[in-house]
């Protein structure tokens, strides 16, 4: 039988590990944590219950996919129920909720903008193009070789995918309005790049947006963690949490096993293995696990990497309810472009930044005690910014609650009887997160497929990569994807003896 050694229980660690599984292999998945999850873990505290890393669930039919390879459903593990407002928006003059309903959804845009429901229809069947072509020709490849895409569909259609154009010419064609062009640009913002330099291929998100849904697991994002691991341990898979990964041992150009050590001192246990799958910090695992003489890509390289942004994350628990307060809240109420800039190209700490707030207490009565609220308040921050300090993170805090407080014409400073801040140099003790990052590569055109750190180590035959630094890219569904993408290329490598 052969063995597989899986580093991380991330998403996209416990995907790979499963399809391995199911194919008869011998997988052992090493989590340097107490539990599974890696950026998603949950945390509880006071009888507060907080995702800590993703909080948005789009693109159901990923997830319904996954499950569905393995001759299980979504609903064997968790409900979901589509939120309906998708979020709200806060402006300057004022808050907007975005409807689940596509013929309200139309409503709204005209009146914004008069004529723009008509457009929105027609901007959404490019989308679907794009997210169909997307989904059943793109991102299930392994971006090893360009000839992964000679596909007839995609090739007759290839002006149609909008890859050489950007997503913020592509939506100013539709929409003139700033609030619809802030509304349709914010998927690529918050988790790619500038809009004028992510390829209007992007669109699909706004598809996978409007038409998918917005969708809440019962139990919180965790559930899917949950779900995954409790699969994992079904096919077989055998779990080693408190086992932090120290090097891949290699002997002639093949990883043998890792080594690990655990919270006993001086412990140290070594994992033989056939494969070895990186499922934890692409950079990570290359720079700090293997030795010099067999890492792909140079220090250089790295550096030149356009990153997604970092995060500054709060965890609150309020002793009281909020009065008018949705689930996903997208506070737009300084200006988008600069706080972008501020993100991608002056690389500083905001001046004035946009954030989101995700209160799961509005939908979920298991996540609070009751007559209170959590708060999940993220920043968009460059990665890789220096001076992560507590003074800073407090500045940010005192700044975002204010501006709250304004909109919501009540007080909540004065109920906070819960609070964890998490930034740059948590990301990176805790994740060993490459300049701190939290999403990992920007969606850049020039970082796409084939263009992105390789799924497999040009150097050790047997070593593999799956996750948010390599491809389909950044986001829970694309990781879920990496995952089934790696272990498809080990099978298939295997197979062939």
């Amino acid at each position: 039988m052969n063995k597989a050694i899986v580093i991380g229980s991330g998403f996209a660690g416990l995907s790979a590990s499963c399809f391995l599984a199911q194919a008869g292999w011998q997988v052992t998945v090493l989590e340097k944590h107490a539990t599974p999850g890696g950026r998603a873990r949950q945390l509880s505290e006071q009888g507060f219950t907080f995702d800590m890393g993703p909080s948005w669930y789009w693109m159901p039919g990923v997830f319904e996919h996954f499950f569905g390879c393995f001759g299980r459903k979504v609903s064997d593990y968790y409900s979901l129920t589509r939120l309906d407002p998708s979020y709200r928006v806060y402006w300057s003059n004022g808050p907007v909720d975005i409807p689940a309903g596509y013929k309200e959804l139309q409503e709204l845009f005209n009146s914004i903008e008069p004529g723009s429901g008509l457009q929105l229809d027609k901007f959404l069947q490019e989308a679907e193009y794009k997210y169909e072509v997307g989904m059943n020709k793109l991102v299930y490849k392994p971006g090893r070789s360009l000839s992964e895409f000679m596909d007839a569909d995609v090739i007759k259609g290839i002006t149609k995918l909008d890859i050489f154009s950007s997503m913020k010419r592509h939506i100013g064609h539709y929409f003139k309005n700033p609030m619809l062009r802030q509304l349709m640009e914010f998927p690529v913002l918050f988790l790619g790049a500038l809009p004028e330099k992510t390829p209007a291929l992007y669109s699909l998100m706004n598809y996978a947006d409007i038409v998918g849904g917005t969708w809440y697991p019962e139990g919180g994002m965790y559930s899917i963690v949950k779900a995954m691991h409790s699969l994992a341990e079904e096919l077989g898979v055998q779990f080693r949490f408190n086992e932090s990964v120290k090097s891949i041992q290699v002997n002639n150009k093949k990883a043998s096993g890792v080594a690990t050590s655990n919270c006993m001192p001086g412990s140290v246990h070594y994992y033989d293995a056939d494969v070895v799958i990186g499922g934890a910090d692409y950079h990570h695992v290359e720079q700090q696990l293997l030795p010099q003489a067999y890492r792909t890509y140079t220090p250089a390289y790295w550096d030149k990497r356009v990153m997604a942004p970092g995060c500054l994350i709060y965890y609150i628990g309020l002793n009281k309810k909020l009065n008018n307060i949705r689930h996903h809240n997208l506070f737009f109420d300084t200006s988008f472009e600069e706080h972008g800039k501020e993100i991608y190209i002056s690389k500083q700490w905001p001046r004035n930044p946009l954030f989101y707030v995700s209160v799961t207490s509005v939908t979920d009565n298991t996540v609070a005690p009751a007559g209170c609220e959590n708060l999940f308040i993220l920043i968009p921050v460059a990665a890789g910014l220096d001076d992560d300090t507590e003074a800073r993170r407090e500045h940010y805090l005192d700044m975002v609650l204010k501006r709250m407080e304004h909109h919501l014409n009540q007080t909540i400073t004065n109920s906070i009887i819960y609070k964890r801040s998490f930034a740059h140099s948590d990301f990176t003790s805790e994740y060993n997160a490459f300049k701190g990052n939290a999403y990992g590569l920007a969606n850049t055109l020039a970082q796409t497929a084939i263009l992105k750190p390789s799924c497999k180590s040009s150097k050790v035959k047997n070593l593999y990569y799956t996750g948010q630094l390599t491809v389909p890219g950044p986001g829970v569904p694309p990781s879920l994807i990496s995952g089934e993408v790696v272990a498809g290329e080990i099978l298939k490598a295997y197979s062939k003896g």
